[in-house]
């Protein structure tokens, strides 16, 4: 790492036009859009310098405005939100990047800490958080799993159930991956300038274009688990999860 503190952005990619569940950013959970629930818990992570919602609907862009968050808007044509955050990369500088899922309303500040306390080294480039897997999730194939070496770098992430437990002794351990990621910009230049990868395109998971091009993805441990809401199912389920910790605090 620089020498100097490095600026680090957070980065909550925010499109509207999501396919499984319509608008899903800013449908209403527990009194709130499911953005605000996001957009919260990045902004109370005291290692984020800023935090920016990248969007390509100007609806988005209102709402964020009335609220005073920052907001940019980016291509429609963007076919992620690892491409939403390059685009944001080059309009505002910053050593490192945080991709925020705007669809994890159960995002802690834990989780974004536990990835940024990862860059021990100018070697690493890449972070992203793991874990413990559910047993009803290990043979869930929305349920992304990690396998990873002994010093911490991912080997692989599969939607199989991986690792494959032979002898059935119930002996394995089984990691789920969270779809949080924290770039240093070289890396993030990198996986824009890759085309996508036959992994990749098999699996449906963009981080194994790092993988498959030699890019170092290191993984950190967490207690929590999040859901991603893809569906109006997940949207209640979560909606329980927020209101249960809202009354547990008060």
């Amino acid at each position: 790492m620089s020498p100097h503190s490095p600026r680090i952005i957070g980065v909550i990619p925010a499109r509207l036009a999501s396919t499984r569940l319509p608008r899903k950013v800013l449908r209403q959970m527990a009194g709130e859009p499911m953005l605000a629930w996001v957009y919260r818990a990045a902004r109370q992570c005291t290692a984020l310098d800023q935090v920016i919602v990248a969007t390509d609907s100007l609806e988005v862009h209102q709402e964020c405005s009335q609220r005073g968050w920052s907001c940019l808007m980016t291509s429609p044509e963007l076919p992620s939100g690892t491409d939403r955050l390059h685009a944001v990369s080059r309009l505002v500088d910053a050593d490192i990047y945080v991709n925020i899922q705007g669809d994890e309303p159960l995002l802690l500040p834990s989780h974004i800490h536990a990835i940024l306390d990862l860059f021990t080294a100018p070697h690493i480039q890449v972070t992203t958080p793991k874990v413990r897997c559910s047993p009803g999730e290990i043979s869930n194939p929305n349920s992304v799993k990690v396998v990873t070496a002994l010093d911490g770098r991912a080997l692989y992430f599969s939607r199989a159930t991986i690792p494959f437990d032979r002898e059935g002794s119930g002996g394995a351990t089984y990691w789920k991956h969270l779809g949080l990621y924290a770039y240093r910009k070289a890396a993030l230049e990198r996986f824009a300038s890759l085309r996508p990868s036959q992994l990749e395109i098999s699996e449906r998971l963009e981080q194994l274009r790092l993988l498959e091009n030699g890019i170092d993805i290191h993984v950190a441990e967490t207690e929590h688990d999040t859901i991603g809401v893809d569906t109006e199912d997940d949207l209640r389920r979560v909606e329980k999860i927020l209101l249960e910790r809202g009354s547990a605090r008060s």
